[in-house]
């Protein structure tokens, strides 16, 4: 059985009110609104049939509660209740395409989320909760999401961080927009990196050692560049005379690197690339990775990714224990539930 840990999905009254109070967006809005399988429940079945004992953890997509709300919070509570209500709805319905879902996390509440999370967990049984690299373009360490982390510590289940950069982020100082969509290619994959950095060095993981973390895109740029991460940061301070990064390094709890490769997990959503399989298997180990295949974005809206991560993760040399721990075992390790019936 292969249970695909991170696919989004527009239920029909989020969609309806998403078009509603984003009136004006574009880009990423634009993006998931043109694609039938992401709101068009017997499309998605009919891409869904096309695999064997296969089902589906649904999460909502892009755009961010806060950027479809426009900065106000209670619309984007109120935009999370109505997602996270549509998706727990779909799962009852259909608990055999869909045996579980992730909540969304409205970050700009005032509590930061927690009182929606945790309704979404304990009443409407989420396996976890998405969140977002940055909220408004404030990162994940700022004191006022604190309660957040706090809260899913507590909680245990685990956290889905999806990276998020707007076309207006420039690629360069002097310029006011970034260009063929480099924003997308190179920008997502570094705000997931500098997301988990800053969860490492501002030592939100030595206080809240329980968290869990899965991080998209097989941990971004992170198992690429282990050798920066690793011998790198452990030079940290070299380069820096203005903040006593030394200081910081030797007051943590673990070298930088044993936190990235130790702290967070890994889903196998890359595009289709078995170069970036093989080295995030390498990097994380069979056992902090989940198979994940973001659908429905792929060239051919829906089955692509699918196919072709099922058929990367079966071509490489693992054994049986080894393809079953990606493919449902860690999740339900991770969240506690049994998803494969």
């Amino acid at each position: 059985m292969r249970i695909d840990a991170y696919n989004h999905f527009f239920p029909k009254k989020y969609y309806e009110k998403m078009g509603e109070v984003g009136a004006g967006l574009k880009d990423m809005f634009n993006r998931t609104r043109s694609i039938p399988c992401i709101h068009d429940l017997d499309e998605r079945f009919r891409c869904m049939d096309l695999f064997q004992d296969y089902a589906q953890v649904l999460s909502l997509p892009a755009p961010r509660l806060e950027v479809i709300a426009k900065g106000d919070p209670k619309i984007a509570e109120e935009l999370a209740k109505i997602g996270n209500d549509g998706l727990a709805e779909l799962v009852a319905k259909h608990p055999d395409r869909f045996p579980a879902f992730v909540a969304q996390t409205p970050l700009i509440a005032k509590d930061a989320g927690v009182a929606e999370t945790e309704r979404a967990i304990k009443q409407l049984g989420a396996i976890g909760t998405q969140i977002y690299t940055n909220v408004g373009g404030k990162p994940l360490d700022r004191p006022e999401f604190e309660p957040f982390f706090a809260a899913m510590n507590k909680i245990g289940k685990p956290i889905w961080i999806h990276p998020d950069r707007p076309a207006t982020h420039p690629d360069y100082l002097d310029e006011k927009k970034s260009l063929y969509e480099i924003w997308w290619t190179f920008g997502w994959p570094y705000e997931t990196s500098v997301a988990m950095a800053r969860l490492v060095f501002s030592k939100t993981l030595d206080k809240y050692p329980g968290l869990k973390l899965i991080i998209h895109h097989l941990g971004a740029m992170v198992p690429y560049f282990e050798g920066r991460v690793g011998p790198g940061w452990d030079q940290l301070g070299a380069r820096t005379s203005d903040e006593d990064y030394v200081a910081l390094r030797k007051s943590l709890k673990k070298r930088p690197l044993d936190y990235f490769k130790q702290d967070f997990y890994a889903d196998s959503a890359v595009f289709g690339s078995k170069a970036a399989t093989v080295c995030g298997l390498s990097f994380y180990g069979t056992d902090r990775v989940v198979f994940a295949s973001d659908s429905p974005f792929d060239p051919e809206k829906g089955p692509g990714y699918i196919r072709e991560t099922i058929k990367i993760l079966d071509s490489l040399d693992l054994t049986k224990e080894q393809r079953d721990n990606i493919y449902y075992k860690n999740l339900e390790h991770i969240t506690g539930k049994k998803l494969v019936r």
